[in-house]
């Protein structure tokens, strides 16, 4: 729902900057692993381990096919080829598979250390953004770029330090074996074919990329367009507009599709580059190592050997564009969430802001107050009034006049273009913003409910309340019966968002989470506005016991509820027109009268 004059387009937040480069989105993660040193330390010598054993495993064949160059059937066949040597040979097999595993133990819990890390400061900074961000974030594209970048972590982890990095350390040692062994040219013709697929394969993923994140964003919009849908159910159900929303997602899932295709085309292409070039280099070696063989200057042996080390090269090599791809998808997929880390507080506490403090008696003012959410549409002109500490001052006036915009200037989910507000005198943005919203209770005019138990919710507002002290609180918001008459009790779920409860019935379980959280400031905005007359005047009756003793701001629509304020103020168009008790602003015959007037004879104000 949008707020008095906030901007209507929706701005996707993982679109709202340039990407950074790859580097620097990898630097940025390796701190998060560097709280893990010892253990990639050790995860390396493990990797570098695997690596050594694997290249020694076609040394060793060597040695043993050159060991069976004797004639059937004689007897030195058996000292020939020693058992030991096979037994080498297997140990060195089991060997590579152990080195691997025992450094997949050491190092995932880094990975998963770094996941949590990271995912976690993406959450608490994703709540400490402003209202405005969220309000104009689509919930579901977010998410699943959170959801993404997570999981791109372990991946890039994975491919960038123990694929690719474990790849280039056994080319390193199969080129020096093959030049000292044998000839440069073995060499040289290993390191050509490499370059000429290292090559084909990154120039052709970058362009192929472009597809794969397309297909990414088409399918964050898919899921936005999908969970909005379905998050707005009833709304869907009330215009019979079922076949309107399918055909949005339809149209989503056809621009994916699309993309997707074009991927899997470009991905043939590629795989089918990179088969050519191995098999051209595969053969211009065996042809050299045959030519060997022939003139003398190599073994049987030394031919086998070739060809394994070819093998064991070119098996992770043929995965390198599927690799690569990955590995550039998990940066995306980082940097995104960066990017949703980085986004600037709107809002932020002050360098050495402190609590607040003197809440004992906390009054709370505005002076000369001037407020826009956007710059072209003030709200609030020049708004000043006390609501002295323990005393209620309610506000009136029609939609759009700026009464709600009041109580989130209050809890500061917008910082002010003029003016000040101060509770136990002190600025609000002077101190803490933790420390004001402890202060402050509020039971707003839309309740949003967690899909959880009704105990869960009620117990929102002190999470540490035991069981009775809930109950306590339902029953002060004339919910407690209601509550016992359901089959499972507290433990009753309430569906998203609280649709499985009605609206008098959500409003009751906001207004006992806030009695439970029991702060010195309470705001109500319209806090009885979805209840019945006889529930209404019941939940009076204990809001005004409730507010004995608190600074209350009390932000009504219907008059009758704000006849026992201290001060009413009467908002038009952002200023206040009309201040003063019932008495006095019946007495003067103005705008309120006019509206008291209107509201007792059954009309809309």
């Amino acid at each position: 729902m949008r707020h008095h004059g906030e901007s209507s387009a929706p701005v996707s937040p993982q679109n709202s900057a340039q990407p950074r480069s790859d580097w620097t989105t990898l630097s940025r993660l390796l701190p998060y692993l560097w709280q893990y040193k010892w253990r990639v330390v050790v995860a390396i010598v493990f990797m570098v381990g695997a690596k050594v054993t694997n290249v020694g495993v076609p040394v060793l064949l060597k040695n043993l096919v050159d060991a069976m160059d004797v004639k059937p059937g004689d007897p030195a066949i058996v000292l020939v080829v020693p058992v030991g040597l096979l037994l080498a040979y297997g140990l060195l097999r089991l060997s590579t598979s152990l080195f691997t595993e025992l450094r997949e133990l050491v190092f995932s819990k880094a990975t998963q250390g770094a996941a949590r890390s990271i995912a976690l400061q993406t959450f608490e900074h994703l709540h400490a953004l402003s209202l405005r961000f969220h309000l104009e974030r689509q919930t579901g594209g977010m998410t699943r770029d959170i959801e993404r970048g997570v999981r791109g972590i372990e991946s890039l982890i994975s491919f960038t330090l123990f694929n690719i990095g474990a790849t280039l350390i056994e080319v390193a040692m199969v080129l020096t074996v093959l030049a000292v062994k044998f000839d440069a040219w073995f060499a040289w013709i290993t390191l050509a074919a490499l370059a000429f697929y290292i090559t084909f394969t990154v120039v052709l993923t970058e362009w192929r990329t472009q597809f794969r994140r397309q297909a990414n964003e088409f399918d964050s919009a898919a899921h936005s367009k999908a969970v909005d849908s379905l998050l707005n159910y009833e709304t869907v159900k009330y215009f019979n507009n079922e076949a309107f929303e399918a055909g949005r997602y339809d149209e989503s899932l056809q621009r994916l599709r699309t993309a997707r295709l074009k991927a899997q085309s470009t991905l043939s292409l590629l795989n089918t580059g990179q088969q050519l070039i191995i098999a051209i280099g595969l053969v211009a070696m065996l042809w050299r190592a045959t030519q060997g063989v022939v003139d003398g200057r190599m073994t049987l042996g030394d031919l086998v050997m070739v060809n394994a080390f070819m093998i064991q090269l070119y098996i992770p090599l043929n995965f390198l564009g599927v690799i690569y791809r990955e590995i550039k998808q998990s940066l995306t997929d980082l940097d995104k969430m960066f990017t949703l880390m980085d986004k600037e507080r709107e809002v932020a506490d002050a360098p050495g802001a402190q609590p607040l403090t003197g809440l004992e008696r906390a009054d709370v003012r505005f002076e000369n107050v001037e407020f826009a959410y956007d710059p072209a549409r003030p709200i609030l002109k020049g708004i000043s009034f006390d609501i002295p500490a323990g005393k209620t001052v309610a506000v009136v006036g029609p939609s759009g006049s700026g009464k709600s915009t009041l109580a989130r200037l209050l809890f500061r989910f917008y910082d002010i273009q003029q003016g000040r507000i101060t509770i136990a005198g002190q600025e609000i943005r002077s101190v803490t913003q933790a420390s004001v919203r402890r202060a402050i209770g509020i039971v707003p005019q839309d309740t949003v409910l967690f899909n959880d138990t009704v105990a869960y919710n009620i117990a929102y507002g002190r999470t540490g309340a035991t069981q009775a002290e809930i109950e306590a609180a339902a029953r002060a918001a004339r919910i407690h019966d209601f509550i016992a008459a359901t089959p499972k009790g507290y433990a009753t779920q309430v569906g998203e968002r609280g649709l499985k409860l009605s609206g008098g019935e959500k409003q009751r379980v906001a207004i006992a989470r806030t009695l439970l959280k029991n702060p010195p400031i309470l705001i109500f905005d319209e806090a009885t506005s979805a209840l019945d007359s006889a529930n209404e005047r019941a939940i009076q009756a204990e809001l005004h016991s409730a507010a004995q003793n608190k600074t209350t701001l009390l932000i009504a629509h219907r008059l009758s509820t704000v006849v026992e304020a201290h001060q009413i103020l009467v908002m038009d168009a952002g200023c206040i027109i009309e201040r003063g008790t019932h008495a006095e602003l019946l007495a003067r015959g103005g705008r309120y009268a006019s509206m008291w007037a209107l509201q007792q004879s059954g009309e809309v104000a």
